[in-house]
């Protein structure tokens, strides 16, 4: 049944492609200025000043040096990355690149904040209960966060009850607590790696169409 499911084995890749590609793409754009109608051309192509400060401050940024040069090639790296992703063209190639983008976000921004991106607060349901079976050190300091951050959620919601517009502020989805850890970063990574590995996928890329003839 596999054999005969083979021409298909393109799509775990076109999947991948179709989740990562509007993420690197909107992600690039916004370090850019390429919204930003009221200058020429050559500046909009330009990384945008604020994510420029927010490069190279130590105080309240990532303090890199060379905040100019790094935050002009990270907007182009992911904003064009993402559309070559998004058809499937110089796929892994384009992966390597997009990869070490993952690994600075995950080391520079979010690794002090843990793993999960956002918080759970119910500490039966979390991934950290299986790492506290296998006795993972600092899990159960996460199920303890959990429990702490459900007390503070619960708080929240009984004050919007109390003093807000619960039916307006809910309407359009519940609120949650921000861990901004390295989860998506790690998870795009993965995809990334994926894709290095196993390219863009037969019948769904230009890769695949692109790619030499085979000899005879």
């Amino acid at each position: 049944m596999l054999s005969q499911l083979s021409f298909l084995d393109g799509l775990p890749s076109l999947c991948m492609r179709l989740i990562l590609a509007p993420v690197m793409i909107i992600a690039g754009f916004n370090k850019l200025n390429l919204a930003n109608s009221d200058l020429a051309w050559s500046q909009r192509l330009l990384a945008d000043a604020n994510v420029i400060a927010w490069f190279g401050n130590s105080d309240w940024g990532l303090g890199l040096p060379f905040a100019e040069v790094l935050a002009f090639l990270a907007g182009w790296t992911e904003f064009l990355g993402g559309w070559l992703i998004l058809v499937g063209l110089f796929t892994r190639l384009v992966s390597i690149p997009l990869m070490f983008t993952m690994v600075v976000a995950a080391t520079t921004v979010h690794w002090h904040n843990g793993w999960f991106a956002i918080t759970p607060t119910n500490p039966d349901t979390s991934a950290a209960k299986v790492l506290e079976w296998a006795g993972v050190p600092g899990a159960q300091q996460s199920l303890e966060n959990s429990i702490q951050a459900k007390q503070r959620l619960d708080i929240m919601k009984q004050l919007i009850a109390e003093n807000g517009r619960p039916e307006y502020l809910y309407e359009t989805g519940n609120i949650v607590i921000l861990n901004n850890g390295i989860e998506f970063a790690s998870i795009y990574f993965a995809m990334l790696l994926a894709l290095f590995f196993y390219g863009g996928g037969r019948f769904v890329s230009l890769d695949y169409y692109l790619r030499p003839a085979p000899r005879e």
